[in-house]
């Protein structure tokens, strides 16, 4: 659910681009990479993900690119845009699906991400920014030199000042060749994937808007991207020469950005935006989520009927309505409806999830308690949620088993940076004669504590 936005998952971008960063870091003010070396707050939701994967995987077969599901990342900013990361990782900003008005537009910003997949460029901009750490070193280094020639450290400053003009003229023109080159490759993508340039072209467009609005002034220096003026005529002909018309409205898009919506901003605005007497099924599930948020529950209900009336095999209209049973304290009609979810979608790791967890809310017998351990380590295998953890602790618990409780209680500690918390209870864990596989699994949960303290 992109409700689980509240429950604080946080995800470091410096630790999975270090390398990156690092090499960098002294010129992020002039940099996009700014934006991207802060804690990015992720959201986990199984139906916009279903929807991004239907975008990226025919890109990515395209560009011949190994396609992982478990690697598409949902972060929760306003703003216009995505961005690539080691390992095909593809992030996408909540603003860039909620301003967008046709499912087009996000295949062509995801086609462009694509294009700077096929180039090689993070890699190289990897490689790139150790360069840039090394000149930038040396000219420190030459300006301590001239100080202590000249005695004067407004020569020293001269010195630093311009090898780094120098080095960040030669670092922004490198990565506007980038920008140019993910733009031609993304048309070649839409091309091959028989899709419009239409939507990329009014995608630009919204960000010349933004730029505008916000009082942005570009021009050519010290950028890392082309003007935007130059790449909306870069789009336009090539619209211009495409054989493929702008596709019909998609109605799976609608419905992804109306729950995102409804979910990220406040009620009033949502019944602005989707109002009452709007029926379709985008505006009704936005409604159903506003009135969830107003604590309105008998009309959330009502509006979540109307959804599974019009859909019955919609597995997200059951999860909507056992988040809302569960919300005002009815954990067997919200057990019963995330069954239902999960049935209908059994390799969902987040319907495995939210069925265990109904599960172990409603006082279960030892039975009850096994099924839910089973669904949550069958969630593990795709992603190793902190709550998965929390709940497997809980549930391990209730059987009895205190060796694999206390082993998944340390696995939650960690990830919620309770280091020395989980050092404790890996060792309280082993007091409890563990089997061979669990030992395994202990030792390489020490082994990463370690690590841990390594770093610090």
């Amino acid at each position: 659910m992109v409700e689980k936005t509240h429950q604080g998952l946080v995800f470091n971008f410096k630790k999975m681009c270090k390398g990156l960063i690092d090499g960098i870091i002294l010129f992020s003010a002039l940099l996009p990479f700014e934006a991207n070396t802060k804690e990015l707050k992720l959201i986990s939701d199984e139906e916009t993900e279903q929807f991004l994967a239907g975008i990226i995987y025919p890109l990515f077969k395209a560009a011949d690119i190994p396609f992982y599901r478990n690697n598409i990342f949902i972060v929760e900013d306003n703003s216009l845009n995505a961005f690539v990361a080691d390992g095909n990782k593809m992030f996408v900003h909540t603003g860039t699906i909620t301003k967008s008005d046709t499912a087009d537009e996000i295949s062509g910003v995801l086609a462009h991400e694509t294009g700077h997949i096929m180039g090689g460029h993070i890699i190289r901009q990897k490689l790139k920014a150790q360069d840039m750490y090394e000149v930038s070193m040396l000219s420190t280094i030459l300006a301590g030199a001239a100080a202590a020639v000249s005695g004067r450290g407004d020569a020293a400053m001269a010195v630093m000042l311009g090898g780094q003009s120098s080095l960040i003229n030669h670092f922004t023109h490198y990565r506007t060749e980038e920008e140019r080159s993910a733009d031609e490759a993304a048309i070649k993508l839409l091309n091959a994937t028989q899709q419009s340039p239409a939507g990329i072209l009014n995608f630009m467009k919204k960000i010349k808007k933004e730029n505008i609005m916000e009082g942005r002034e570009e021009t050519p220096y010290f950028r890392t991207h082309p003007v935007t003026n130059d790449r909306i005529y870069f789009f336009e002909n090539a619209l211009i020469n495409s054989p493929y018309k702008q596709a019909p409205q998609n109605d799976f898009f609608l419905r992804v950005k109306a729950k995102i919506k409804a979910y990220l901003q406040k009620p009033e605005q949502t019944f602005k935006d989707y109002p009452l007497s709007r029926d379709d099924i985008p505006a009704v599930y936005a409604q159903a989520i506003a009135y969830m948020k107003k604590s309105d529950f008998e009309k959330a209900l009502n509006k979540t009927d109307i959804l599974i009336l019009r859909d019955e095999n919609n597995p997200f209209f059951y999860e909507l309505k056992g988040q809302i049973y569960l919300e005002t304290g009815k954990i067997k009609q919200a057990k019963q409806n995330f069954a239902k979810a999960y049935e209908l979608l059994p390799d969902s790791h987040l319907m495995q999830i939210n069925y265990a967890h109904a599960i172990l809310e409603d006082n279960p017998d030892m039975s009850s308690a096994k099924q839910a351990i089973n669904l949550l380590n069958k969630s593990l295998v795709k992603e190793q949620g902190i709550v998965t953890w929390l709940l497997l602790a809980k549930a391990y618990g209730i059987t009895g088993d205190m060796a694999k409780a206390t082993y998944a209680s340390a696995e939650y500690s960690f990830r919620i940076g309770n280091i020395d918390v989980a050092k404790k209870q890996l060792e309280t864990a082993k007091k409890y004669n563990p089997d061979t596989q669990l030992r395994l699994k202990i030792g390489d949960l020490a082994d990463r504590l370690k690590a841990v303290d390594k770093n610090k």
